[in-house]
Formats: structure tokens, sequence, C-alpha cells
């Protein structure tokens, strides 16, 4: 046999049992599903040791090979860090199951009551980069809902994310559940990606969670529904009534705390009328903290003059750009409207927030502002399913169809219709 049909018939397989596994937990019991999801927690913080060792290996893999220390930070598995997704698992649990649930029954004027139901999607594929962390999210997101899942994590992460997987599935064979219901991808051959979205009659929706590159491709080559994001380009606006103390932590947090996540603040816009006010302030912020600020000929009149601040012009390209790193972008802007058109124009639609004291205003940017997720006078850090309520994510969607935002147990099910009669029929 050749590697490429060995690579077939492992996907094929995978598959079947994918498949086969979905029925199953598709009916299976919430006592059941919450025994799993314990189990895994438990598991996960009794093999804290076992776990570190075998991400030991991942580590030292990534620095021999010369990986920036932000990727390999990303593949620790520190206790914090297990504990952090034991605990989720147990959130997990500990919420309502969706499956089965019958909303919006209504009486017809025949005789019958029709409603809908929430249903499991039935298999869905992860492909993932990094974070080991991301195959207890999905398999515990995947338990609850009632699906099956494929999982495909990046090289780099491969042993770590064996140890964990073998835990998932020792937690749903002593819940009495399928371990097939969650499996690894256990091959680093690139190939099997391609393989994985590209088999409908196994796989009913595929989720990527990674870098720009790996999204694009499997959006462009999926023979199967895509939930995914490409950018996370989010917009801080500083309307022109405001409260400029609480729009300094606000805006501060949203671009500093952390630079490398989706939610992170890339472009900032302030109304005119604050922009004297408000600018110098926040740019003694950034210049503390090493931010570069690329900014419009307004912006950086005002921005040059604040002591240690790296100003540069703004391109055209800046305006659209996702830093993930210290560096925003900065506009002056005229109006509320400007300020929406250029969000809804150079955004990715994932996360924009308006800090403002004028209620009008923020209705008018909830309304009009199309993104997954319109803040208030709060972070764009805060869009994550966690954050939400949701327990955990799968990731965030900037679709409209489906799921739009932070992934969690809910987006991972459909609704379907439901009649109830007493034997009527249709004249």
């Amino acid at each position: 046999m050749t590697a490429s049909t060995d690579l077939d018939a492992l996907m094929t397989g995978l598959g079947r049992a994918a498949r086969a596994a979905a029925t199953a937990m598709a009916a299976a019991p919430t006592a059941a599903k919450d025994r799993a999801l314990r189990a895994l927690a438990a598991l996960l913080r009794e093999q804290t040791g076992a776990l570190q060792a075998d991400n030991a290996r991942d580590i030292a893999a990534a620095e021999a090979a010369g990986l920036a220390a932000p990727m390999v930070d990303r593949l620790r598995l520190s206790p914090k860090v297990l504990d952090t997704v034991a605990e989720g698992c147990e959130q997990i649990a500990a919420m309502p199951d969706p499956i089965g649930e019958i909303t919006d029954v209504k009486r017809r004027p025949t005789g019958i009551s029709v409603g809908r139901m929430r249903v499991p999607l039935g298999v869905f594929g992860m492909i993932y980069e990094s974070r080991p962390n991301v195959t207890i999210e999905a398999a515990s997101l995947a338990i609850k809902s009632g699906n099956a899942c494929i999982l495909r994590g990046g090289s780099e992460a491969i042993h770590s994310n064996i140890a964990l997987w073998k835990l998932v599935q020792q937690a749903l064979t002593e819940a009495g559940l399928p371990a097939e219901a969650v499996q690894l991808v256990q091959t680093t051959d690139r190939a099997a990606v391609g393989k994985l979205i590209a088999m409908p009659e196994y796989v009913d929706v595929i989720i990527p969670r990674g870098g720009k590159g790996l999204i694009e491709r499997i959006a462009n080559e999926a023979r199967v529904p895509v939930i995914k994001h490409l950018d996370g380009n989010c917009h801080t606006y500083i309307d022109a009534e405001v409260d400029l103390e609480q729009a300094l932590v606000v805006t501060d947090n949203a671009k500093t705390q952390k630079y490398s996540p989706c939610n992170a603040t890339e472009s900032l816009l302030v109304h005119q009328a604050q922009a004297a006010a408000f600018l110098p302030r926040i740019g003694a912020v950034f210049a503390a903290k090493g931010v570069e600020m690329r900014c419009c000929p307004v912006s950086k009149a005002i921005l040059s003059d604040v002591p240690g601040a790296k100003v540069l012009d703004a391109t055209e390209e800046d305006w659209s750009t996702e830093y993930l790193a210290p560096v925003i972008s900065v506009k002056v802007v005229a109006s509320l409207d400007e300020a929406i058109a250029h969000v809804n124009r150079y955004g990715s639609h994932h996360t924009d927030a308006i800090l403002t004291t004028n209620h009008p205003n923020a209705m008018r940017f909830l309304r009009e502002v199309d993104s997954s997720s319109v803040m208030v006078n709060a972070s764009t850090r805060f869009a994550d399913g966690f954050e939400y309520g949701l327990g955990a994510e799968i990731g965030i969607s900037t679709d409209k169809f489906h799921a739009r935002g932070p992934v969690g147990l809910e987006g991972l099910t459909s609704m379907k219709w439901v009649v109830l009669g007493q034997g009527e029929i249709r004249g």
C-alpha cells in the first residue's frame, strides 16, 4: 500500500467510527455525559505530572526547531492551565443539557402543535494549532452537546494532544459512552487535513482554529460547511460624549491586556470632540508599554508631542490589519456616522466597542455595526465563550449563518421542526 492509501484508510476509519459514535451520543442521557465530563476533570488533575512530561517533549522540540517564544508559550501545559481546563469540564457538566429541548410550541388552527427541538450537529472536525488545551475544550463541548468529533491538532503539540485525548477516551469509557465519540488524528502528515475536510459522508461541519493561512486554506478547499473567522481586526470607538477616565482604562485593557488574542483591539477611533483631551493620555499609556501607533494626520499631530511615543503614518492597509502585536492604528473621526462606516468597511466583523455616555448613540452603534459581538462601555477582550457564560468556546464565528460570535454548546446544535398531533389530517 502507498502512503496515500494508508492515509485514506486511516481517515475513512476515523470517519466511520465517528458517525457510529454520533448516533449513540445523540441518544446519550445527560447523566452519562456529565459523568464523563466530571471524570475527565478528575483525570486531568490526577495526571498533571504525566501530562507535563509529555508536554515537555513538545516544548523541547519546539525550542530546538527555533519556534518563537510566544508560540512555545502557547504549547505549555502548566498546572494552572490544566486546572483551568478541568474546571471548564466541571462547569460544562453543571450547565443545562440543550439536547432534546423543545421550544416555540404553537397550536395551529388545524389542531396540530408545531415547535422546534434542539439536536446535535452530528460529527464535527476540529483543526487547530499550538494550544493543546483546545483538545479538552473541543472534547468537552462535543460530549455535552451530544456530538462526535475528530480532532486534528498541530504537529508541534502531538505528544501533548495524544496524552490528553487518551484521558478523554478513558473518561468516556468510564461513563459508558463510546470512546470513539472523540477521536484524534495521530499522524502529523498535513495531507490528513485535506482528507478530513473532504469527507461529507462522515463529517457535518469543520471548525478551524488557528492562523489566517490555515483558515483560508480550509475555507477554500473544504467540501463540508465551515464555521470560521479569518481576522480579528477589532475597534474601540471613543464617542463625543464619554467618561474619559473610564475610556482610558477600557481602551488600555482592550489593547494591552494581551496582544495575541483575536479579540484584542487593533484600531482606535476617536471623535474629534475628544481627540485633544483623550489622545495625549492614551498615547502616554501606550508609550509606556511600547505600543506603536500608526496614525491619521490629525492623530499624529497630537500624539507626536507625547514623550517616548512611537508614532508613524498609517497606510491604507493599516486600517484593515490585525496586528496581534503591540501596534495599533489610530484615527480621528468627525462623527458617529463616520465611525460606524469605518468599522463596517475595514473591520473583520469580529468585535467592536463604543465608549459613550450618550444612550441613543450607543443604541445606534449596537444596531448598525455589522459584527458578531458589539459592545458598549466594555473591553473587546470580553468577546469569549467563557466570559459570555457559555462554559467554554470552540471558536468564534464571523459568519452569519448558523453560529455567530463565540461558539459554545448551542453553536454545536441545530433546530429541527417537530409536530405534535392527535390524529389530525390535512384537508
